[in-house]
């Protein structure tokens, strides 16, 4: 079995209708993901683990969506020496408009432990790891503190976080889907942006596996 063959099914197909819109991807932004891509090649070839730690304001939608989908990009594409992670400059709570749009998605996303901010394992295939999913702050002490990408998937969190220790930091900002909470196109705007993230990563690792 491939390592494409391992993810869910629907997740499988979500990848390659992903795959199928990299020609969507403005060459401007390219050169923003060939940052991250060569990040993650430099690091391979050096023989590191590569530790992406995705970070935006509120680590609810954008910076968790960017973790699962780097998790599972690399599985599809059978790259092994990915880590992903996600923080904020501050912690709340992981959305659940954006948990909806990642199980439609495919992933497989329960909760194990309820409060203000709820505890989630997710899952993308059947023998992957579990991700456990929370609210935190980027320099939590379960994230790397040395030789990791800091990936800044919003723009605010770019501006309030001038300096992070022990990163090479990556500007590569998505527009948050906050915007649309309790409007009629809600979900279709948590939709596009789950989509935008997942061919844009998955852009990153196929950047990845392509080169010598």
């Amino acid at each position: 079995m491939n390592a494409k063959e391992k993810i869910h099914p629907k997740l499988a197909k979500y990848c390659a209708d992903a795959v199928n819109s990299f020609n969507d991807i403005s060459d401007e932004r390219k050169i923003i993901l060939n940052d991250l891509a060569s990040y993650t090649l430099n690091s391979i070839k050096s023989q590191e683990v590569v530790n992406l730690n995705f970070i935006c304001t509120h680590n609810s939608r954008r910076s968790h969506m960017a973790q699962l989908w780097a998790a599972a990009a690399a599985e599809y594409y059978g790259i092994k020496s990915i880590q992903s992670f996600s923080g904020g400059t501050e912690a709340t709570a992981f959305n659940k408009n954006a948990i909806d749009a990642m199980e439609r998605a495919g992933f497989q996303i329960t909760m194990t432990h309820k409060g203000n901010n709820p505890i989630y394992e997710a899952m993308y295939s059947k023998n992957s790891e579990t991700h456990k999913m929370w609210s935190k702050k980027f320099d939590d002490s379960l994230n790397p503190s040395e030789n990791f990408a800091a990936v800044m998937v919003c723009s605010d969190a770019d501006e309030n976080c001038p300096f992070i220790l022990g990163a090479t930091r990556i500007s590569m900002p998505f527009d948050d889907p906050k915007e649309f909470d309790g409007t009629p196109i809600e979900s279709a705007k948590y939709d596009e942006r789950c989509f935008q993230i997942a061919t844009e990563i998955l852009y990153v690792m196929n950047q990845v596996k392509m080169t010598p």
